[in-house]
């Protein structure tokens, strides 16, 4: 209608609104339908203005509810108001209750469309203006134009409107946009720039979610990977995958560093191929991957900084799906052949010096001697009768050496066959001999790799394999028996003799160069006659052990029993004392130790003197016994000096004399 005067549209209003006379004039369903409605709903169609308001606080929450969907709308609305300005529109959004919540146009568009109240916080549906683009576009879920007389109300009848519904994902009224003008500037393609408007709306919220939930999984996946590389540094082993082209996919810091990589951080290994980083002979990771084999606690040579090393290696295949191709890639395990050994033989030294017990002045010199020897990697001779502790020096050593936290063997060379020495030594090939371990099977130096070897009763090993030991000490490397391979090591030797070497050099029973190799430091180990003023301390420390591993009570000891212990040489060293102890602790019927619990030969071979045993031990002792026995009781009896001189058979001003000697107080 084309030229319609303002006053001719009102009277085209009242003619089809109160005549109800549709004469030459169309009207859709939708529209008689929501007429319909707003009779229905009581319409007062003469209102002149819009009375259901929000006030200011109310609008400022519902903006602020509505902030996230308002922050995608915003820039749709000003686009279409800038497409259609000087159009004579007015662009509205409204939520899904109808309330406008804000308006975008030039001051004398929003001045026409204001003249009902069309404000931002008043509402336009149609149970409060009747029949209105906005009222039936939330209706009908559906793109709506209402033109001048179509309006329900007669003061919105110079007005025309088209709007069109905004949904979210699943389908429900969020809004909707409306563009709002005189009735003049009605025009076919307004109703489509709202549709399009709507849809524009749709996919950018649609788009914001989208990214938020890709956000939020890329943190979730970023974090996962973060705990996935905390947990693979946090493993002990080395760990590599591979992909189907053998490819770096994951590499922890502790293949890094076995591997002695640089740079050490695992991130810039990615992507590189695994030849980069595993110079081996062996296919393992090729097999791994073509044929799905699977290889554990296979022993491999690796160059690793232009030296060989010993490593086991798993190789598991797993699925690597790429461009929904399946294909096989491999996971691939870096064991120390010692930390396997550690954790199934118990490779362990369990001595340490704090529990080494004594203060004699040979003792403290053997221990300050082993203490500086362990911080070096150089060989050791322990030497000192059967029974002196060679054993727990040499574990004393090691545990406060750098090698602590490796392999600690001792063997025994007197307990092993001679058959069997070499074999137990230096490891040897399937089928070497008869009865050999299919796969065959490492040897002591192999397994011992980075720590220490403890060779006891030295001077029993067979000649033929000293010289082979000789060649392992000076090339550091071994030949499994039925071998080829040179296969490297780094073994601190520990060796120990009850024997004179010397000696056994000129009877030709000991080859003089091993000697010479094995004796870089030489450590004398003092036998328990030659330090009696021990006996007391140890005598304590070993009931005290013995009597909880025996789980009994002992909380005395006579000290006739202390003195029967002093005047006996101990043949058999410490060896001999712990038998001795653990004996009466056995026969113990209480919780103190009596004289009679100790061996009749022993006490016999103790009282074939005449004077007092203090006595005579004082007399014939030199003063370092002496001193450490008047200290020993002084402070058995708590710096009772007169019992102290009673039990020692001597006055008191002998007792004081002596202790000024020696410096006690």
């Amino acid at each position: 209608m084309d030229g319609v005067s303002s006053k001719d549209m009102r009277r085209i209003w009242e003619r089809l609104h109160i005549n109800n006379d549709y004469n030459g004039i169309g009207i859709n369903q939708d529209i008689l339908d929501s007429w319909e409605r707003s009779k229905a709903y009581g319409i007062d169609q003469f209102k002149r203005t819009n009375s259901e308001q929000l006030d200011e606080e109310s609008l400022n929450q519902r903006l602020s509810e509505n902030k996230a969907i308002l922050d995608v709308v915003m820039p749709t609305l000003n686009t279409l108001y800038y497409v259609t300005k000087g159009a004579g529109f007015g662009v509205v959004y409204v939520d899904a209750d109808g309330y406008i919540l804000k308006r975008v146009g030039n001051q004398s568009d929003i001045d026409y469309i204001s003249y009902t109240n069309f404000i931002e916080g008043s509402k336009w549906t149609e149970d409060v203006m009747g029949t209105n683009a906005i009222g039936m576009v939330l209706k009908l879920d559906k793109p709506v134009q209402v033109y001048g007389y179509e309006h329900y109300c007669k003061h919105n009848c110079l007005a025309t409107c088209s709007a069109a519904p905004i949904h979210d994902r699943k389908g429900n009224i969020i809004g909707a946009i409306d563009l709002t003008g005189s009735y003049e500037n009605t025009n076919a393609h307004t109703l489509g720039m709202a549709v399009s408007s709507a849809k524009a709306i749709e996919r950018e919220i649609e788009l914001k979610r989208v990214n938020h939930i890709a956000n939020k999984l890329f943190k979730e996946a970023k974090i996962l990977n973060l705990n996935k590389q905390a947990i693979m540094n946090a493993m002990s082993e080395g760990l590599i995958s591979v992909d189907r082209n053998q490819i770096i996919t994951t590499i922890n810091i502790q293949a890094c560093r076995m591997l002695e990589l640089t740079p050490g951080e695992n991130s810039y290994w990615l992507g590189k191929h695994i030849s980069e980083i595993l110079d081996m002979r062996e296919e393992y990771i090729y097999k791994t991957i073509q044929f799905k084999r699977k290889y554990f606690a296979e022993t491999i040579t690796i160059n690793v900084d232009r030296k060989k090393k010993r490593f086991l290696i798993n190789c598991t295949p797993y699925e690597d799906k790429l461009d929904d191709d399946k294909a096989t890639g491999a996971v691939i395990i870096l064991h120390k052949p010692n930390t396997v050994i550690n954790k199934v033989a118990g490779a362990r030294a369990k001595a340490s010096f704090d529990g080494l017990v004594g203060e004699s002045s040979g003792f403290l010199k053997a221990v300050d001697q082993a203490k500086m020897a362990a911080e070096t990697s150089s060989s050791i001779l322990l030497t000192g009768e059967s029974g002196v502790g060679k054993d727990l020096f040499a574990q004393a050593i090691h545990n406060a050496s750098a090698r602590n936290n490796e392999p600690f063997f001792g063997i025994n060379c007197a307990a092993i066959p001679r058959e069997l020495i070499a074999s137990e030594l230096f490891g040897y090939e399937e089928g070497a001999f008869t009865g050999a371990r299919k796969g065959g099977n490492p040897g002591k130096f192999e397994l011992a790799d980075q720590g220490t070897i403890f060779l006891d009763e030295i001077a029993e090993m067979p000649l033929d394999l000293q010289a082979t030991l000789l060649r392992v000490l000076e090339e550091r490397t071994v030949i499994r028996l039925g071998g080829r391979e040179f296969i490297p090591i780094n073994v601190r030797i520990i060796a120990a003799t009850n024997k004179d070497l010397p000696k056994q050099i000129e009877k030709e029973s000991f080859r003089q160069d091993l000697y010479f190799r094995l004796n870089v430091i030489s450590i004398y180990l003092p036998a328990l006659r030659e330090r009696k003023g021990d006996i007391p301390l140890l005598a304590e420390r070993l009931v005290s052990s013995l009597s909880r591993r025996l789980d009994k009570t002992i909380n005395h000891v006579k000290p006739e029993v202390i003195d029967c212990l002093i005047n006996y040489d101990w043949p058999g060293n410490i060896r001999e004392l712990n038998n001795i102890i653990e004996r009466a602790i056995n026969l113990c019927k209480s919780d103190t130790l009596t004289l009679d619990l100790i061996p009749e030969d022993i006490q016999e071979a103790t009282m074939a003197v005449s004077i007092p045993k203090w006595k005579k031990l004082i007399l014939q002792e030199d003063e370092e016994k002496e001193q450490q026995l008047i200290q020993y009781y002084l402070d058995k009896e708590a710096n009772n000096r007169s019992k102290v001189a009673e039990m020692l058979k001597i006055s008191r001003s002998s007792l004081y004399r002596k202790m000024k000697k020696y410096g006690i107080e």
